[in-house]
C-alpha cells in the first residue's frame, strides 16, 4: 500500500547580532535571540525529547542556519542568556508581589513557572548546549537537520556572481558538518528563492534535493502530472520538492489560527505596560523597552480594544489548540487523499515549510499546537510524518522539469528584499563580492597576516549578504542598528581591501575585528575563488 507523507520543515534562522560591549545596553538586539531561545528553540528541544521518551514515532525536518548555530555555541552569548533568564525569574518574583490578590496573579505564576522550566532544561538537562540536543535527536532518526546558505542570503540576487553563491553554499555546508558532523542529503534555499542554473551549483556539492516555491514547479515549461505531490528532478538529477501552496496562510491570515481571541497576546507585554520602576530588576542601562515574556492578556480583534483586553485563560486556549490541530491535520490528510487518486502507483508527498517563529514567538501556543499535531498523526495513522531524505530513493527516475524562477514570499519574486527601504544595500554588497573574487585570483595562497586579513574579508562579505538585514529593514525592525551594522561590515571589507593594496596592515585592528566577528573559525577565503 502506498503511503501519504506529510513533511514538516521547521525553518530557524537568525541574523548574526553579537553584542558583547558591557558599556552599552543591547537589550533590544539581544531580545531577538533570547526571546527565540526562550519561546521556541528550548521548548522545541523539550517537546522532541518528551515525544521520543514516550516512543512516539515522528520525523521532522529542521533548518538551523549557521549564524544561529554560531550564536548558540558562543560562550559569551550563552552567559548573557543565562543572566537574562535569571533576571526574568527575578522579574517574575517581583510580579507576584505586585499582583498579590489581583486576577493577573495566576497568569504571572504561569509565566514564572515557564521561565524556571526553561532554566532547568537549558542549564541542568542540556548543559547549555542546545545544538547537541538536536544532534542527538537527529542521530536517533527523529530529526533531519537540513543545511542552508551561510548567512541566509537571497541567492537570486547573486545569479551573475556564481562564486558568491558558491561561497554561501560551501560555508553553509561546512558549518553543518562542523556543528553536527554531517551535511545530510538536502539544502534549504533561503526564502525558497530559485534562479536559473542554481542546480548546477548545488549538485556538485553532493546535495541531492531542495525545496522550492510551488510556483517554480507549476509554472515550469514541463508538464508535471503529479503536481506538487511528488518530487521531480532537474537535468542533472537534483531532486526538487515543491512546498504546500497554503504555506503559513492557515496560521497568519486574518482568520488564521494565531489570531483567535482565545489565544495569548504576544504583543501586550508588561515590558511596554509598566512603569520603569516596576522593571528596575532587569538592570537595563537605558530606557529601551523590550518584550519580557510576562503576558497576561488575550488577543483582541480590534486595536481599540487593546487596552481592555480580557485576561488569558490557559485551559480555554489549550482546548482551542486541539480544535485547530485537528483542522490542520484533517486539511493535510484530505489533500493527500485526493492526490492519491492521481498517483496510483507511488507515495504522495506534501511538504510544509514553517517558520520557527510560529512556534512560540508569533504564536504563544505554537509548541502545544505542534505537539497535538504530532500526536494526532501518530494516533490516527491516516498519514505519516516523514522527511525528504527518505523520499528520494527513486531520484534518478523522477520526471524532469525546468523550474520557473520564483521565491517563497507573497508575490513570489523577492520584492521585499529589494524595495525602497533596502535596495541601496545591494550595490555595495555586489561590488565588495566582485572585489573579493578578484582578491582570491591575485592572492591565491596567502598565509600568516595577509591570510588572516583575507579570511576576515570573506566573513565580512558573507555577513553583509545576510538576508536578515534587508528583511528587517523592510519590516522596520531595528532599522538604525541594521544600517549601522551593514555599513560597518562593508567598511571593514574596504579597509582590508585598501590595506592589501597599500601593503599596510594594522595587526591591532585585525585582532579586534576577529574578536568582534568570531564566527566561522575555519574560514578559508578561497571559497570565493573561481572554480576551475
Amino acid at each position: 500500500m502506498n503511503d501519504k507523507n506529510l513533511v514538516l520543515i521547521i525553518n530557524a534562522h537568525q541574523g548574526y547580532i553579537r553584542n558583547i560591549d558591557d558599556s552599552r545596553d543591547f537589550s533590544a538586539e539581544n531580545e531577538l535571540l533570547f526571546s527565540a531561545l526562550t519561546s521556541t528553540y528550548i521548548p522545541l528541544a523539550d517537546l522532541f525529547n518528551k515525544l521520543a521518551d514516550e516512543k512516539i514515532d515522528f520525523k521532522i525536518g529542521l533548518v538551523l542556519s549557521s549564524t544561529l548555530c554560531s550564536l548558540l555555541s558562543d560562550p559569551v552569548i550563552i552567559d548573557q542568556y543565562e543572566n537574562f533568564i535569571n533576571k526574568s525569574i527575578e522579574l517574575g518574583n517581583c510580579e507576584l508581589l505586585r499582583l498579590k490578590n489581583l486576577p493577573e496573579a495566576e497568569n504571572a505564576k504561569e509565566c514564572l513557572k515557564r521561565f524556571n522550566s526553561i532554566k532547568e532544561s537549558f542549564v541542568i538537562k542540556y548543559h547549555r548546549n542546545l545544538l547537541e540536543q538536536f544532534k542527538i535527536l537527529a542521530q536517533k532518526g527523529y530529526l533531519e537537520l537540513i543545511p542552508t546558505a551561510a548567512t541566509y542570503a537571497y541567492l537570486p540576487h547573486y545569479q551573475d556572481l556564481t562564486e558568491a553563491i558558491n561561497a554561501q553554499v560551501e560555508t553553509g555546508l561546512y558549518s553543518q558538518k562542523y556543528f553536527f558532523g554531517d551535511t545530510g542529503e538536502g539544502f534549504y534555499i533561503p526564502y525558497l528563492g530559485w534562479s536559473n542554473g542554481l542546480e548546477k551549483i548545488l549538485k556538485p556539492y553532493g546535495i541531492n534535493y531542495t525545496v522550492v516555491d510551488p510556483r517554480s514547479l507549476l509554472f515550469s515549461s514541463s508538464r508535471i502530472d503529479t503536481g506538487i505531490f511528488r518530487p521531480v528532478r532537474t537535468n542533472n538529477s537534483l531532486a526538487i520538492f515543491a512546498a504546500d501552496p497554503d504555506g503559513e496562510n492557515c496560521f497568519t491570515d486574518e482568520e488564521g489560527f494565531i489570531s483567535n481571541p482565545v489565544y495569548l497576546s504576544v504583543q501586550k507585554d508588561i515590558g511596554f505596560e509598566l512603569e520603569d520602576k516596576d522593571l528596575s530588576v532587569l538592570e537595563r542601562k537605558s530606557n529601551i523597552r523590550t518584550l519580557t515574556g510576562y503576558r497576561y492578556w488575550c488577543n483582541v480583534e480590534d486595536e481599540d480594544e487593546y487596552e481592555d483586553a480580557p485576561l488569558y485563560n490557559k485551559d480555554a486556549a489549550l482546548e482551542q489548540v486541539k480544535k485547530d490541530a485537528a483542522a490542520f491535520v484533517n486539511r493535510k490528510t484530505e489533500k493527500l487523499t485526493q492526490a492519491m487518486e492521481y498517483i496510483k502507483d507511488d507515495d504522495a508527498v506534501l511538504v510544509c515549510p514553517l517558520s520557527a517563529e510560529l512556534f512560540g514567538q508569533k504564536w504563544a501556543e505554537g509548541i502545544d499546537f505542534l505537539e497535538e499535531v504530532i500526536r494526532l498523526i501518530f494516533s490516527q495513522k491516516k498519514i505519516k510524518l516523514n522527511v525528504c531524505q527518505n523520499l528520494i530513493e527513486k531520484q534518478y527516475t523522477l520526471p524532469k522539469a525546468e523550474l520557473y524562477p520564483c521565491s517563497g514570499d507573497d508575490s513570489g519574486y523577492g520584492e521585499d528584499l529589494l524595495d525602497i527601504t533596502n535596495s541601496w544595500m545591494i550595490r555595495y554588497v555586489k561590488k565588495a563580492a566582485e572585489r573579493m573574487i578578484d582578491l582570491t585570483e591575485r592572492l591565491p595562497s596567502e598565509t600568516s597576516l595577509k591570510g588572516r586579513m583575507l579570511n576576515l574579508a570573506a566573513k565580512e562579505i558573507l555577513l553583509s549578504q545576510s538576508g536578515e538585514w534587508p528583511a528587517m529593514l523592510h519590516s522596520n525592525q531595528l532599522p538604525d542598528y541594521i544600517k549601522e551594522k551593514f555599513k560597518t561590515q562593508i567598511l571593514s571589507f574596504t579597509t582590508i581591501y585598501d590595506s592589501l593594496a597599500s601593503n599596510s596592515v594594522s595587526t591591532q585592528w585585525l585582532t579586534e575585528k576577529e574578536k568582534e566577528d568570531c564566527l566561522y573559525p575555519w574560514m578559508n577565503y578561497r571559497i570565493f575563488s573561481r572554480k576551475k
